[in-house]
């Protein structure tokens, strides 16, 4: 489906739901429906209304991540069609920013968003130059001064010239995201910013990696790749219908240099063995496409004319009719210039992708919402006229009838709710599994770092204190063993549900650096001085306590344990709830279906007794969950963090590491006209484990609340579609009742007003249909 079918279809969609709107206020008014009576329809108008916002809404989300060095700023800058955000040689990504779609005329803004803070802060409101001066000075701000706003990303409101002719693609955004180089910074967390990474990972319609042709292979790219896609091999393979790769600056190519064929069939090789099934690379010169389109919309600058002469004119020179080599006039070529450069094919495929599979099932969904309540309008005018034509005594019979076979719906309802409630928390059971998990693995390995250092000590020395190491095997619980006793009680419908992460998260847990080595080359004067001179008289060594000359010595070792240790529980917390959300929003939806076809089961059956009691075909009620209902466990859970990166040091016996973590020494201990400082390494294991067990509890608590709501959402999604149901009938019954004892006399006139209003409903009727045999034809192969 091209962005143009989308766009056809999107807008028949909207004006169909649109005159469906009409027609149901003017059915209502005709049959004089006001009050109670007018429940059931308004709950029809309520369900057009929520689908057609939704086709307005749709967000649509490009996440572009890239090495520094790479041109991701202006890569997207060609794309937006302005020169906006800022490029210099050093990092300017410190957090995400999302490049917000407006119209053409609409006041360009730079918003700032911070933790704590609702509404984000206004930076300023005007052009792309001025903004981009403006985001590159607040930028520098950040990074200079440590983030001390708490700045959790930034908004660019401004026009996308890539998709200017789609009205039905509004809510598009691009997402800029930091790259690894970024993540280097020592003012910044970088554990947030791999948060940031792989959340759009998880999150967006599409992924664009930027990088160099001059230097694809650099470290940054391996680094890149290592950090995205370790462990998420898997989850990369099946998401690779959305993944491309951009060659960027391949104008820098020169005669000696490799053909840039060449070099896109060994790019295919590298990302081939980092886990990329058959992986999309498109060369691209973005300066060019980005000058071509300023150039061609009247909006470049002199330089920007300039850079344009100086840089790509020259290879669109022709030979006159005297054999002189003339250059055309910039303007003259920069259409075929910006064909040249790749960005337009970048960028058409790439809104293809998104109008094949998520706009695709966007139009289907919002189609499907429409045409169910198309048919319940049906459904309504099918009882209505059943009930005008039948006696008036078998119409009571029935009514009463009915309300009991709905009451017994209702009782049937409350029981699915019990079986949901049971499922739930085998769901919380599990997910508190891997956050165990990950606390067990998270401290052994710590403890394994300390041991390290203790059997070091021990070596040196002569005197050894023959004490246990401090690490102790962990049991890591699997499905097949931590689950036996729940299923037993409740049943197995969920246990293929829980993934086994005892042996997944266990990939995670290791350190590139080791401890050790930071305190043997940080603190060589105290930590490699001959540890039988740390022994006073006949005391026997303890290879867990440290003993400095001075208190700074004491400190630095803590401010070493306290660099090494919260990065790496961090990091190994968002890898581990990177894990989480993946496998939570896949078991939602999953736990949602089978919540799904237990009211489906009821709704059915009430379904076919009306049909029978009214001798009409009515329409399957269908229960739906659309998609864009999903907000998914990453919406609630992104914000759970483990470990804080920054030292806070009081005065007394006590210096605080990994935040709340407590490194112990001893202010002074004499013996022999000797002072000296203690560091406990012992003490300082067990605080880092109170803290990793604390912020366990905290994340496992909110993770419950996090499935709590949004199962129990799930489930009164159904359960009001059921009622909504019964209660439309009981209405429809109450009122035909209700009228057939006073206007008995009109009742031609009102058998034949309601034919008239099924001819016109089956109008949209068939309209709808085939809509939904156009969408077919689109429908994307997986």
């Amino acid at each position: 489906m091209s962005s143009q079918e989308f766009q056809a279809a999107y807008t028949s969609i909207y004006s169909t739901g649109t005159f469906l709107l009409q027609y149901l206020k003017e059915f209502r008014d005709g049959l004089r429906i006001q009050g109670d009576e007018s429940q059931g329809l308004q709950s029809i108008e309520n369900q057009i209304n929520k689908a057609l916002n939704a086709l307005q809404d749709q967000k649509y989300q490009v996440a572009v991540i890239a090495a520094m060095k790479a041109g991701k700023s202006t890569f997207l800058n060609s794309i937006i069609g302005a020169d906006v955000l800022a490029s210099e040689t050093a990092a300017c990504t410190i957090c995400r920013t999302d490049v917000r779609h407006i119209k053409e005329g609409e006041t360009p803004r730079l918003l700032e968003y911070r933790e704590g803070q609702r509404e984000p802060v206004i930076l300023v409101e005007g052009d792309a130059g001025e903004i981009q001066q403006k985001f590159l000075l607040r930028t520098r701000e950040i990074r200079e001064q440590g983030n001390p706003d708490n700045t959790t990303r930034f908004e660019i409101e401004h026009p996308i010239e890539a998709i200017s002719e789609l009205s039905s693609l509004t809510g598009f955004t691009l997402v800029d995201t930091p790259g690894p180089n970024e993540w280097e910074s020592a003012n910044f967390n970088i554990n947030a910013l791999k948060q940031t990474a792989l959340e759009a990972l998880r999150t967006c319609n599409a992924i664009l990696f930027v990088l160099n042709y001059a230097s694809y292979k650099d470290n940054a790219i391996a680094d890149l790749f290592k950090d995205v896609v370790e462990n998420r091999k898997d989850f990369i393979a099946e998401s690779t219908g959305r993944i491309y790769f951009i060659l960027n600056k391949i104008d820098q190519k020169t005669e000696r240099d490799r053909e840039i064929a060449d070099v896109i069939k060994d790019l295919e090789r590298e990302l081939t063995g980092f886990g990329f099934r058959n992986p999309v690379i498109y060369p691209a010169s973005s300066r060019q496409g980005l000058l071509a389109k300023l150039i061609q919309q009247e909006k470049a600058t002199e330089k920007e004319i300039k850079d344009f002469e100086d840089f790509f004119s020259a290879k669109y020179a022709e030979r006159d009719e005297k054999g002189r080599r003339v250059i055309p006039l910039p303007e003259e070529i920069a259409p075929r210039a910006l064909q040249d450069s790749g960005i337009l094919n970048i960028q058409e495929t790439v809104i293809q992708r998104i109008t094949q599979n998520s706009g695709w099932n966007l139009l289907t969904e919002v189609l499907a919402e429409i045409d169910k309540a198309a048919k319940a309008i049906e459904d309504t005018l099918n009882t209505e006229i059943k009930g005008w034509e039948m006696g008036i005594e078998s119409l009571k019979q029935k009514v009463e009838e009915y309300r009991i076979r709905s009451e017994k719906a209702t009782y049937k309802v409350e029981s699915v709710k019990k079986v949901v409630e049971q499922e739930k928390q085998i769901l919380i059971r599990g997910f508190s599994q891997g956050i165990d998990t990950f606390a067990d693995r998270a401290k052994a390995q710590i403890a394994s770092e300390i041991d390290k250092i203790a059997e070091s000590r021990s070596a040196k020395s002569p005197k050894s204190k023959k004490t246990p190491l401090l690490l102790k095997p962990v049991e890591v619980k699997t499905n097949n063993g931590g689950f036996g006793q729940i299923v037993g009680e409740i049943g197995e419908r969920l246990l293929g549900l829980i993934p086994p992460f005892g042996p997944l998260l266990g990939k995670a847990f290791k350190v590139t650096t080791s401890l050790l080595d930071g305190l043997s080359e940080s603190i060589p004067e105290a930590f490699n001085t001959s540890v039988s001179e740390q022994i006073v008289d006949s005391e026997e060594f303890d290879p867990y306590i440290i003993r400095c000359k001075t208190k700074a010595e004491a400190e630095k070792i803590i401010k070493t344990i306290n660099k090494f240790c919260p990065p790496y529980i961090q990091s190994w917390w968002i890898d581990t709830q990177d894990e989480l959300v993946r496998e939570g929003t896949n078991i939602r939806e999953r736990l949602a279906i089978i919540i799904q076809e237990d009211i489906q089961e009821i709704s059915d059956e009430l379904s076919n007794y009306l049909g029978d009691a009214l001798e009409v075909k009515l329409n399957i009620n269908s229960i739906q969950f659309p998609s864009f209902d999903f907000p998914g466990i990453d919406a609630r859970i992104k914000d759970v963090q483990v470990a804080v990166v920054e030292i806070e040091r009081k005065k007394g016996k006590k210096s605080r590491c990994c935040d709340s973590d407590q490194v112990y020494y001893t202010d002074e201990r004499v013996t022999k006209n000797r002072d000296f400082f203690e560091v406990n390494l012992r003490e300082t294991l067990e605080s880092i484990n109170l803290k990793i067990d604390r912020q366990t509890f905290r994340n496992r608590d909110l993770l419950e609340r996090v499935i709590n709501k949004q199962v129990s959402t799930d489930f009164r999604s159904a359960e009001k579609q059921i009622n909504d149901y019964i209660q439309r009938f009981q209405n429809d019954f109450d009122r035909v009742l209700k009228e057939r004892k006073t206007k008995e006399s009109e009742a031609p006139k009102i058998l034949a007003k309601l034919e008239a209003n099924k001819i016109k409903l089956n109008e949209y009727l068939s309209e709808l249909n085939s809509i939904r045999q156009s969408l077919n034809s689109w429908k994307p192969v997986k």
